[in-house]
Order: C-alpha cells, then sequence, then structure tokens
C-alpha cells in the first residue's frame, strides 16, 4: 500500500466523489436566502477522493498505530496501558455511554453504586482510608496525588517542603503537574545511558 502513505490531499483529483448524499429532509433554502455572515468566503480546500482511496488510506494510518494488539510497550505510559476487552464491551453498553454528565443523580444510582463499590474496594486492597476515582488520566492523577502530600504536610505544619525532584527525562507532565500545585521543580540531569545521574541526585538531596 505505498501509495496509500501519502498525504489524502496528494491523492486527490478534481472531481472524483466518494460519497452520496441523500434527499434532503429538511426545508430547501437558497444561498441568498442565508446570514451572508455565515457563509464562507472561500471553498472549502477538501481532498477529492473515491471512497475505497478514502478506506485504504486510514486503514494504512490504522496500521501504523502500536499498541498493545501489536506489541510490547515498555512505558508505563497512561494512554497504553492494557485494558481487558471485557473492560471496553462493558464501558460500551447504553446504561454508561448514554448517560449525561448533568442527568438527575437519583437517574444514575446503578452507575454511583458501581463507583462507590469500585472505590471501597481499592481502599481496602491498597489500605487507605478514602479513594478517589476522579482523576481522568495519569496527569490528572499525579498533579491531585501531589496536592494531597502538600495538604499533608501543611496539616502537619510543615511548609518547608516545596521542593520536587523531577528527572530531566520524566514526563512533561510531570514538571508541569508540580508548578500548578504551587512547588519548585529540582531538575536531575540523566547520563549518556539515559538514567539518573546518582551524582546528581545527591547534591541535591
Amino acid at each position: 500500500m505505498v501509495k496509500y502513505d501519502r498525504l489524502i490531499f496528494e491523492l486527490s483529483v478534481p472531481g472524483r466523489k466518494g460519497y452520496s448524499l441523500p434527499k434532503p429532509f429538511a426545508p430547501k433554502y437558497k444561498i441568498r436566502d442565508l446570514d451572508q455572515n455565515f457563509l464562507r468566503g472561500d471553498e472549502a480546500l477538501l481532498p477529492e477522493v473515491f471512497e475505497l482511496d478514502v478506506l485504504r488510506h486510514y486503514t494504512n494510518l490504522s496500521h501504523k498505530n502500536f499498541g498493545v494488539e501489536t506489541n510490547f510497550y515498555p512505558l508505563g505510559s497512561c494512554t497504553m496501558k492494557y485494558n481487558p476487552k471485557i473492560n471496553e464491551e462493558l464501558s460500551m453498553l447504553p446504561a454508561f455511554n448514554q448517560i449525561h454528565p448533568l442527568q438527575p443523580a437519583s437517574s444514575v444510582q446503578g452507575n454511583l453504586r458501581i463507583y462507590s463499590e469500585l472505590g471501597t474496594m481499592l481502599q481496602e486492597i491498597c489500605g487507605l482510608d478514602c479513594f478517589s476515582l476522579n482523576p481522568y488520566a495519569g496527569a490528572h492523577g499525579e498533579l491531585v496525588g501531589l496536592m494531597v502530600m502538600k495538604a499533608y504536610h501543611e496539616k502537619r505544619g510543615d511548609f518547608q517542603r516545596t521542593k520536587v525532584i523531577v528527572p530531566d527525562s520524566a514526563h512533561g507532565t510531570n514538571p508541569a503537574s508540580t508548578a500548578v500545585c504551587g512547588m519548585q521543580v529540582v531538575e536531575i540531569k540523566s547520563t549518556p545511558s539515559g538514567r539518573v545521574d546518582l551524582e546528581s541526585l545527591k547534591a541535591v538531596l
């Protein structure tokens, strides 16, 4: 599929169409009847390709994806953790994917029960007094963790712990979360092999 390694715009040929629209069911309007402020000044620069070209182009792109289905991923990225397929299927149930964030709590009691029981299970497994499911991603989780640690020390009257040691090879969200939390980043250099420079670490302890 070498042909489809190109940009889809490079496959474009004037006059080609890969779609056919159904007959409109809404009232017909003429361009001159529309508010001129909402009209484009130029034509939309869209590729003109056959449906098969679109299908093959995006299928080829999908084969470039790297995930647990295709290979081993050595890092603990929050976007690449392995979710069993049954979890994906359950998350697509209408009771999950068709609820609205602003629904009355009385209409989502089943979902709230799942949240509550999952939190209790994780609390018992980790030996914690409470557990939060609010963080939506790894970066959000590390920020919440920093906020909890900061609040813990300040509750003890310790306001001196304001620095966070971060390797220069760390994910960019690490220093960002530290800054958002109002703390100071202390960067540690890496060795040529990519490991933390222990001498650099000792110097800041």
